[in-house]
């Protein structure tokens, strides 16, 4: 039986300007999780914003355990990537 995870990252970026700041930033932060933790990563809300933004992240193995072990990593990696930019993170097991 195959386990999903999805982590939901909730980012205010205050030093963003226009669209092209926040997308540097997000662009560096999905392709740091991708990288690190192999996770599926995608803006799910707020495109338009230049300040806001929401990210999915997610990934799928055969054990709960893994699922959340990876998930936890990832969301680690994101606090140190952004600091207090991240203004919240939430974990659904599937």
């Amino acid at each position: 039986m195959a386990v999903l995870g999805l982590l939901t990252l909730e980012i205010h970026i205050e030093h963003a300007h226009s669209l092209k700041d926040k997308r540097q930033v997000l662009r560096s932060l999905k392709d740091r999780l991708r990288r690190r933790h192999n996770v599926a990563v995608a803006e799910l809300d707020h495109q338009s914003a230049w300040q806001d933004a929401v990210i999915g992240v997610t990934t799928v193995s055969s054990t709960q355990a893994q699922v959340e072990k990876t998930l936890r990593a990832a969301e680690n990696e994101s606090r140190r990537a952004l600091g207090p930019h991240l203004v919240a993170s939430t974990l659904e097991i599937c």
